[in-house]
């Protein structure tokens, strides 16, 4: 049996799938609304957002659960300027405040699990100074991005920076409403197959604007893309920006 693909080459192609791109613009400009800010970035994956939020004078803290990720990170120009933990949402360093947090890529869905979703917005509030802001996306269900998740358009080939090629493709079903599992297939070394499996959350705008309610936030908007376009007429995107009151 060939082995897999090992932690460092599954990091470098989560880069390749996930250039920077104008989600990154708004979650960058977003931070840069105000000088000098405290900011965790939970979620950071291999630290795009993290490394430039550090690199405009941002104090910053990444945190991941994934461990090759956060070697990715550590590994990368500026990772000095970040604090990097590994885990979720219960290892936010404890008598540390922010006054930004930012959770990219979606990674809200992945927190599938209803209770552990209202236990990482509990975390985040408590982290966060009165008046601190959160900012976090989410595709809306409306959209049903899940119906273009199939083998036919998803097939990318992309080359590693060892050398290695890699075909992947992605398919996807609902095994219960508000629910989508996700199977990434990975093909290399001249034909080794590996899969990999998640579970989204597709949580609808009412039901992001409770929860953040029930966590103690006060939603300042919700929009449906990058540009600020109202939700239901952007990209399918639901982008919540909420405040922990003063």
């Amino acid at each position: 049996m060939r082995p897999g693909l090992s932690p460092a080459q599954l990091a470098a192609l989560y880069d390749a799938e996930n250039q920077w791109a104008e989600d990154d613009d708004f979650f960058l400009g977003f931070v840069n609304e105000q000088a000098n800010r405290r900011v965790l970035d939970l979620g950071c994956g291999t630290g795009r957002i993290s490394l430039a939020v550090a690199a405009h004078a941002h104090t910053v803290v990444g945190i991941d659960p994934n461990p090759g990720s956060l070697e990715a990170a550590s590994g990368k120009t500026g990772a000095e300027g970040v604090t990097w933990v590994e885990g979720t949402s219960s290892r936010i360093p404890e008598n540390t405040v922010f006054d930004v947090a930012i959770m990219t890529a979606h990674v809200a869905q992945a927190i599938y699990d209803d209770g552990e979703w209202s236990r990482t917005l509990a975390d985040v509030h408590r982290a966060l100074a009165p008046g601190g802001r959160l900012a976090f996306d989410s595709r809306d269900p409306a959209a049903r991005a899940w119906q273009r998740w199939t083998p036919t358009e998803t097939q990318r080939r992309h080359i590693l920076p060892d050398g290695t090629a890699v075909e992947t493709w992605m398919d996807s079903h609902r095994p219960a409403a508000g629910l989508v599992t996700l199977t990434e297939y990975r093909v290399h070394d001249e034909g080794s197959v590996e899969t990999e499996t998640s579970v989204l959350a597709f949580r609808t705008e009412a039901q992001l604007r409770r929860d953040l309610g029930a966590a103690g936030f006060t939603v300042e908007r919700i929009l449906g893309g990058w540009a600020g376009e109202s939700v239901g007429s952007g990209q399918g995107e639901l982008i919540a920006v909420a405040r922990k009151p003063f």
